[in-house]
């Protein structure tokens, strides 16, 4: 037999194992997204449902003895994202697959108009049930009640986080007690805001000497200096 015929043999022969090389089945992929989505999203507030792409028939994939997904850093479960899926053999594979991710919530709204500045109160919310691809809104009432609003809103208004603040302990021009406590020592003191503070934040305090000093917010006025 020629050279020629010999690399032809040769080269039938590779073309032969490679096409009988065994494909990873698309449907086992989709089952691994369906899975790894249902595990991750089994906590959210609300109901969810999703849909899982076809994967192009032209990618073909080596069967691997261990396939696992994962969800690429800075991406979050909702709306559009890309799951992916690695082959963790040897020279492994990965590959990533959309997904789009809805979440039903029953979403806090403001039952009538409310003005900035506004503590909410319980008869100032209802709820409305929306379909959403994005995490945004408030469920819990808890989350709402007795928080301030920082600006004014209509009534159906979806509520949320950076809408609100906690009320102010501390009042910019307001007397306020001075704690200041040390190793072993207790002393207590007075002066003036020079800002606005909720409680657990830092306030400037004019003391009755003129010095300007740093404390966080307490209670009732209340403003904690560390020595």
């Amino acid at each position: 037999m020629s050279p020629m015929k010999n690399l032809l043999l040769i080269a039938c022969l590779f073309c032969a194992t490679a096409v009988a090389a065994p494909q990873l089945d698309h449907a086992a992929l989709k089952a691994t997204v369906d899975t790894f989505v249902r595990q991750q999203t089994a906590g959210l507030p609300g109901k969810v449902a999703f849909n899982v792409d076809e994967i192009d028939r032209r990618i073909a994939l080596r069967q691997c003895s261990k396939i696992e997904a994962f969800l690429p850093t800075g991406s979050q479960l909702i709306g559009r994202v890309s799951i992916g899926v690695r082959c963790s053999d040897p020279n492994g594979w990965s590959i990533f697959i959309p997904v789009q991710i809805k979440i039903t919530r029953d979403l806090l709204i403001s039952a009538r108009p409310l003005s900035m500045g506004q503590i909410v109160h319980e008869e100032d919310l209802a709820r409305q049930t929306t379909e959403t691809t994005q995490n945004v809104g408030l469920t819990d009432a808890r989350q709402v009640i007795g928080k301030v609003l920082r600006y004014s809103i209509a009534a159906g208004y979806t509520l949320r986080e950076d809408m609100l603040r906690t009320p102010y302990s501390v009042k910019q021009g307001q007397s306020v007690k001075l704690s200041i406590q040390g190793g072993g020592f207790s002393l207590s003191s007075s002066g003036v805001a020079l800002n606005n503070a909720s409680e657990g934040e830092t306030v400037q305090i004019r003391t009755s000497s003129g010095r300007v000093v740093s404390g966080i917010a307490g209670a009732e006025g209340v403003v904690q200096i560390n020595p």
